[in-house]
């Protein structure tokens, strides 16, 4: 009796370990997938963007963003979604609750990239520009005027 619950336990201790390994693969596997940088085709194209230099300063903001100053304090996920690298000053945040929407938040330090409910932290900066897109019947998205209760969901 003593050998089969030796032998019981050492096969429960190793299923543990292979969920536990298992658990942390597949966490960071989703961190690799959101800071890979995702390519997402805006139908209107202007020339300067967010992360373009022009004399050597950095662009952090565009036409159509919403510019919030937030003195260092935290932007918040407005739905569980995914946090995605989009480029060097921005991320773009999707979420199944509004699946035919995108937001980007840009001019964030210290992001949090990968799966985040709602709530969870993106990022912290000194200004937050903030624009939301809707996708196009061609796959492509379209900035759209942000709707202020997103926006308020996403400051502290």
């Amino acid at each position: 009796m003593r050998g089969i619950n030796s032998v019981f336990a050492r096969v429960l201790f190793g299923a543990a370990i292979a969920s536990s390994f298992l658990w942390v693969n597949r966490t960071l596997s989703q961190q690799r997938q959101a800071s890979v940088p995702r390519t997402v085709q805006i139908s209107q194209q202007w020339e300067l963007q967010p992360g373009d230099e022009v004399e050597g300063y950095r662009v952090t903001g565009g036409l159509g963003d919403i510019s919030v100053d937030l003195d260092g304090k935290w932007v918040r996920a407005p739905f569980s979604g995914t946090a995605y690298a989009y480029n060097r000053e921005c991320l773009l945040f999707s979420s199944a609750e509004v699946p035919a929407y995108l937001f980007r938040f840009c001019g964030l330090k210290r992001v949090r990239l990968g799966d985040r409910k709602a709530g969870d932290a993106l990022g912290t900066g000194e200004q937050l520009h903030f624009a939301a897109l809707r996708k196009q019947p061609d796959g492509t998205w379209a900035m759209i005027e942000p709707a202020k209760q997103v926006l308020e969901r996403s400051l502290p």
